[in-house]
């Protein structure tokens, strides 16, 4: 009876976390949205944003339907799947793109909104501002539990309760593999927005800053830069948009992963949960539910007294309430869920752990989350050495800003690939993969509120620029720059913690895929997988190059219609003539549209080419999943490190710019925006910003969406027999365990005394 009813939490709570952003985003639209300027401005905005969606739809959908075919095809296939993996997949994608979506319409609704109350205090401008991100945190992770759970609950019922299978059968088995499209699904469409919308917002950037900036020697924003609607738009569609999309399809595939390996635990004999057995496998569905509320809860502490207060302590304050809330729950649902006593991990290696392991797993993910959020700001805050040795840079020329970024992003690698190390040690010791898993799972528990501060950083970022163009009063742009310094911190921080959750995430579902494949090791001594490791690790190289070249590109049309656009229309600098916004709102929408397809195709191909390429090899005694398995690992460690050095390099190059604008001393002289140290700067920003806004962030989803190939596809190329020199992989294993557990594993499994 528990096991049904806590089946049926999961739904519940995500349709009452939906209901609650519903409430809150009526609360941001009864806001004053200002006077009849400031409304048109954010019209544009509004209007170029859901114009690029539109348009990423049509071509989205070209890739869903015939997707969504070949999947169903696959799924009747046998080996453990079923054509509803298809039903699963088009959930999953429709989902994304409405989280998406969310973001996106309450963001554009936000902004200016967050420019008028700005004109009241900052306390106001911060409690509107920080209300759209909230909308934006709550909405993508309370639909990412409504279906997940949704979806569970009809797959368990038709794949396990109804033939009456066993938790650790194949019937649960071929559940959880077809509950995997809808991560496959998720992560699909997220890789596409993810890459989309850092193409558009980069091109629209650096047109801007090139052309408006550095040769017509304009500010940010001005209402005469041709393309400062479309950098505006940019921001939603590349920072919201596609970061909402991002987190959606990384809370997803962190839960499935923790769900799969969780079927893989089993118990002493005699002993069982209340849960049917599948407690493991509830649990990191229930922890994201928990961290959910605690992250509401959080949010309800982010407030500032006056226009003097610190807007980040006030951020950082709604984190950790959500963050230590979480860890408190954590350690009652662990203990009520899971049994006293042994649990081990059938068909993959462990040592025995207990309820008390998992929880100092969970524990483990919360603290390597905070201390890569901790150590990104460092190296990407205003003040800090990280950005003052730019600034320094910046001083004696473009080059040496230039040098001087590259080498804060090469070392900023270091600590966070420690503490991940530490992470997945310690996790792996306390409760083997399973703890590897639920840390990752403890980690994105609190996604609500992590997505709710990195959106309200674009919505500041928009409230400045409005403020700009509609030419109002010095301290209401003060107030927004404050939020928006923030701003830049938090995204920063933000796509750290998503780094950290990609590369424990992939780390789950490399080991769900090793289990799925029946494989035991994977031998790099062997030559076709240690090259597949060598091409693996290429991958992220050739995927940032066509990124960046993409932004590169598209941004030197923009920087050609903006500079005709000056030379062309008589007035715009005197304020006597309206640029043509929609020309660049139209340059980025298009190239944004057509250069994400090659970079998306490679995540997706790359696994199929290699795992089903590779199937009939005639090199003898190697297997497709062991050659598929090293192309992963090389993917998934490259990866990161790209990721890792790219964000936070054009993270500390973007600070260093801003630091001009309130003046820097350097060699002993005050230095402002417009001296030759800031040009340089600008430049910097500008190599920077393909770096930090498309090509690093969009890795992490590489990593994890190749991941999820590969575990989509591991029961079709699983050898099953001895053919072509392959290896079976069926045959009887041989493990040591206590004799106690022998009623309870699998019927492959040869069970021998312990020694």
């Amino acid at each position: 009876m528990i096991a049904q009813n806590i089946l049926y939490v999961l739904p519940v709570l995500g349709v009452l976390v939906l209901l609650y952003t519903y409430f809150k985003s009526r609360w941001v639209v009864k806001q004053d949205a200002g006077d009849a300027n400031m409304v048109e401005l954010a019209g544009y905005i509004a209007d170029g944003s859901m114009a690029f969606l539109k348009a990423e739809w049509k071509i989205l959908a070209l890739f869903v339907i015939p997707t969504t075919l070949l999947l169903g095809w696959s799924g009747t296939l046998g080996h453990n799947s079923h054509w509803l993996i298809a039903v699963a997949f088009i959930i999953g994608a429709i989902s994304s793109a409405f989280a998406g979506y969310i973001g996106m319409n309450i963001a554009t609704k936000a902004n200016v909104r967050t420019t008028q109350a700005a004109r009241t205090s900052l306390k106001q401008a911060l409690k509107v501002s920080f209300a759209g991100g909230t909308v934006m945190g709550l909405g993508v992770a309370g639909l990412a539990l409504l279906g997940l759970g949704s979806l569970f609950i009809v797959f368990y019922y038709k794949f396990v309760v109804n033939v009456g299978a066993g938790v650790n059968g194949s019937e649960m088995a071929t559940a959880l593999e077809v509950l995997a499209g809808f991560s496959l699904g998720a992560e699909s469409i997220a890789l596409f927005a993810r890459v989309g919308g850092g193409i558009y917002t980069k091109a629209a950037d650096v047109g801007a800053d090139l052309v408006g900036k550095v040769e017509a020697g304009i500010p940010e924003d001005d209402i005469r830069n041709p393309a400062t609607i479309a950098d505006n738009v940019g921001d939603n569609v590349g920072d919201v948009a596609g970061m909402g999309a991002d987190l959606f399809g990384s809370y997803i595939a962190t839960i499935l992963a923790t769900m799969i390996l969780g079927r893989e635990v089993i118990y002493q004999s005699g002993v069982s949960d209340n849960f049917g057995g599948i407690a493991p496998v509830l649990l990191p569905m229930l922890i994201g539910g928990m961290g959910l509320v605690f992250s509401i809860i959080g949010t309800w502490f982010v407030t500032i007294k006056d226009d003097k207060s610190d807007v980040q302590q006030a951020l950082n304050i709604g984190n950790w309430s959500s963050v230590i809330l979480t860890v408190i729950g954590s350690y009652f649902l662990i203990h009520w869920m899971l049994p006293a006593g042994d649990l081990v991990m059938n068909r993959l290696n462990s040592n025995p752990f207990t309820a008390n392991g998992v929880f100092y797993a969970v524990l483990v993910g919360l603290v390597v989350g905070t201390l890569m959020s901790i150590i990104t700001e460092y190296y990407t805050a205003m003040g800090k050495r990280p950005v003052n040795s730019i600034i320094k840079g910046s001083s004696t020329g473009h080059a040496t800003n230039i040098i001087s970024g590259l080498s804060v992003g090469m070392e900023s690698t270091v600590l966070p690939i420690l503490v991940l190390a530490g992470g997945i040690i310690f996790s792996y010791a306390f409760a083997g993969l399973y703890g590897v898993a639920i840390a990752a799972a403890g980690m994105m528990a609190t996604t609500a509120m992590q997505l709710a501060i990195d959106a309200f950083g674009p919505i500041a970022d928009n409230a400045g620029g409005i403020a700009e163009m509609s030419g109002l009063p010095k301290e209401v742009r003060e107030r927004t720059d404050n939020l928006d310094a923030v701003g830049n911190t938090t995204a920063a921080t933000g796509k750290g913690f998503a780094i950290a959750s990609a590369a424990l995430t992939s780390l789950a579902l490399f080991a769900a895929f090793v289990g799925v494949a029946g494989i035991s090791s994977i031998d790099i001594f062997k030559a076709p997988v240690l090259a597949a490791l060598f091409i693996g690790a290429m991958i992220p190289f050739i995927f940032s190059a066509l990124t960046i070249a993409a932004v590169g590109r598209a941004a030197m049309k923009m920087v050609e219609e903006v500079r005709r656009q000056f030379r062309e229309i008589p007035g715009i600098m005197e304020y006597k003539a309206k640029p043509e916004y929609e020309k660049c709102v139209a340059i980025s929408t298009e190239a944004s549209i057509r250069e994400m397809i090659a970079p998306g195709l490679i995540a997706l191909l790359t696994p199929l080419v290699v795992g089903f390429g590779w199937q009939n090899s005639w090199v003898a005694g190697v297997s497709a999943p062991e050659v598929l398995g090293g192309l992963l690992a090389g993917v998934t460690v490259s990866g990161v490190l790209m990721a890792m050095f790219q964000s936070n390099a054009g993270g500390a190059w973007d600070n260093a710019k801003k630091s001009f604008e309130k003046g820097v001393l350097i060699n002993g002289v005050m230095t402002y925006k417009g001296s030759d140290a800031h040009k340089a700067s600008v430049t910097g920003d500008t190599v920077g910003d393909p770096f930090k806004d498309t090509s690093g962030p969009s890795m992490n989803i590489l990593i994890k969406l190749m991941s999820i190939v590969a575990l989509i596809i591991a029961p079709h190329i699983a050898v099953t027999s001895v053919d072509g020199g392959h290896a079976s992989t069926n045959d009887a294993k041989v493990e040591v365990v206590n004799t106690e557990v022998a009623s309870t594993i699998s019927d492959d499994t040869v069970v021998l005394p312990a020694e």
